[in-house]
């Protein structure tokens, strides 16, 4: 493999393209912003998302699709989840039955409640059935490009594309396990940032470490509950993609999500906090959808209900965890 197509040139994509750069000849990586691309061109960085990291000679910056994605052997789709099936649909003409294609957006759809990867396939059946892995795990993209030891999982039902995809990615700091669970590695992907407001909630209203684990262990039953209800696999949730991913998002400065809660906890509103992001927060995003998955297979999350009544139905933060605390005793 010699060509790679990012699609997305926010900071996690900006962070792929460097850390893949060794990896591959080209890499075209699209950007959204016009401005932006003639800056990261001039100046080899991404000065809006990902400051202080230089871009490889190898890497090509674009804001026309058709060229960034001709000639791709693995196309890696970068965006926000809420923009997956505009783009897929943007792009759809000119990807072919030989692209490989590899989603690393962590959230749901909200409205179809769909895992990135079902809509991609929706969005290119009229065309072909496209091969689709997803990648996903504990990672920051300042970390990534800096060359820190990264690890995390590709999954696939198909295990030879799982497989590919290991072998053209993984170098000396980016380290890539295999999984035949998409859909868990999906769901905990997307449901973990909902879990990391309420950390952000928990840090926020000093409530302690205590209740900051409680919150990351039941959170985690909560992504479990969910996801083996819609067929993944336990083994998964436990994994890089479930608990690892999890335990970062919760606890770690960088984290987008729990920066969301600890300004919820403030008593900021969540458009006010959203306005002041350049980044977009997917969990704010994903609590809607996952209250909803929840109720479609009569899954109990009482974490993600709360998140949802803090962003959508104002109640206070200190309430909702009243209410978490005070709910009927039961055993774990």
């Amino acid at each position: 493999m010699t060509e790679l197509a990012i699609v997305g040139g926010g900071s996690w994509g900006t962070a792929l393209a460097i850390v893949l750069a060794s990896r591959f000849k080209h890499i075209r990586l699209w950007v959204y912003e016009p401005d932006l691309v003639q800056r990261m061109s001039s100046t080899r960085e991404n000065d809006v998302y990902l400051p202080g990291f230089r871009l490889p000679a190898n890497i090509a910056v674009h804001n026309d699709l058709p060229s960034t994605l001709s000639g791709a052997e693995i196309v890696l789709g970068v965006m926000p989840s809420h923009l997956a099936r505009t783009l897929y649909g943007q792009m759809a003409p000119h990807l072919t039955p030989g692209m490989l294609i590899v989603s690393a957006t962590k959230g749901l759809e909200t409205g179809t409640l769909l895992c990135v990867s079902e809509v991609i396939r929706e969005v290119l059946k009229p065309r072909f059935d496209p091969p689709v892995a997803v990648i996903s795990g504990p990672t920051f993209a300042r970390e990534v490009a800096r060359g820190d030891p990264t690890a995390l999982v590709v999954a696939s039902a198909d295990h030879k594309l799982a497989e590919t995809i290991q072998t053209a990615f993984s170098g000396p700091t980016f380290r890539l396990y295999t999984s035949p669970d998409p859909i868990g590695v999906e769901i905990g992907g997307a449901v973990k940032n909902v879990v990391a407001i309420g950390a952000g909630v928990c840090h926020g209203l000093d409530l302690g470490s205590n209740a900051l684990a409680a919150l990351i262990t039941r959170g985690l039953a909560e992504m479990s509950r969910l996801a083996l209800a819609m067929g993944g696999q336990a083994k998964t949730l436990g994994g890089l993609a479930g608990l690892g991913d999890l335990v970062l998002t919760c606890t770690g400065q960088l984290s987008r999500n729990r920066t969301v809660g600890l300004e919820l906890a403030k008593g900021r509103k969540p458009e006010e906090i959203v306005n002041s992001m350049k980044m977009v927060a997917e969990g704010i995003k994903t609590t809607s959808a996952a209250v909803d998955l929840a109720k479609r297979y009569s899954v109990e999350m009482p974490i993600a209900e709360q998140m949802h009544a803090i962003l959508h139905l104002g109640r206070a933060p200190r309430e909702a965890i009243r209410q978490l605390m005070e709910r009927t005793l039961k055993g774990e």
